[in-house]
């Protein structure tokens, strides 16, 4: 099967503060370490980036620089993070049976956990990346604070991306999202309701979202200890 990865990084950073895209993480942009774990895998025939108008030719310049071996094309992403994905969706040329959706946001996932998930992906069958939940969650009514109940933690994980499934599956669990004025913040769950099957891949790597500002350090502090790992072992 040959793959697409579409990679969203079209937010305005509201909890950051700014966009993220670009924000430098030991020497390389964050977007451009999930574009060179994507482009450094065989499986991977196309790569489609997801940006703000304002950021489609720097990140052209980017994708060439950082992903010259994977055939690579850069859109305009939608009001909603639903909305550029569908996008991205739409790029994919009909080569590319399956298709990965990952946060440019998420700059520690790792080759393979991805291709564990790919493994899981056929008809009717999607997969996605995640972790178990260790908080106890409350169920909490917004308005007056008070809590309404324990959720059982042995059964909640944490989704993270990639989020992989079919092509022609994706994009019609969109579309029917869009017909019905469904909104949500997960491709899973878009499959989810059009009756496809979602399998939740363990990860084993720190493929946390970089959400506030201090999370760029304890990512940069990962991605440099891995680089010097690396360079030892080199």
């Amino acid at each position: 099967m040959k793959w697409a990865a579409v990679i969203v990084a079209a937010g305005h950073g509201t909890r950051f503060g700014r966009p993220k895209q670009f924000v430098e993480l030991a020497g390389l942009p964050m977007v451009a370490w999930s574009m060179r774990t994507f482009d450094g895998m065989p499986e991977i025939a196309q790569l489609v980036v997801v940006t703000e108008p304002e950021s489609i030719d720097p990140m052209r310049a980017l994708a060439a620089r950082i992903a010259p071996h994977r055939t690579a094309r850069v859109v305009r992403g939608g009001e909603r993070r639903q909305d550029s994905v569908y996008q991205g969706l739409c790029a994919i040329s009909d080569e590319c049976d399956g298709v990965l959706v990952h946060d440019g946001a998420r700059p520690l996932v790792r080759a393979h956990d991805v291709r564990v998930a790919m493994r899981e992906v056929r008809n009717g069958r999607g997969a996605l990346l995640g972790v178990p939940v260790v908080d106890t969650i409350k169920q909490v009514d917004r308005a007056s604070m008070r809590v309404g109940g324990t959720l059982d933690r042995s059964m909640l994980w944490a989704a993270q991306t990639p989020q992989l499934a079919l092509t022609s599956e994706l994009r019609a669990a969109h579309e029917r999202a869009t017909r019905e004025g469904v909104d949500v913040t997960d491709d899973a769950a878009l499959l989810e309701r059009a009756g496809v099957e979602v399998v939740m891949v363990a990860s084993t790597s720190e493929n946390f979202k970089v959400t506030l500002p201090a999370d760029v350090a304890r990512a940069e502090m990962l991605l440099r200890a891995e680089a010097g790992a690396a360079t030892r072992a080199g």
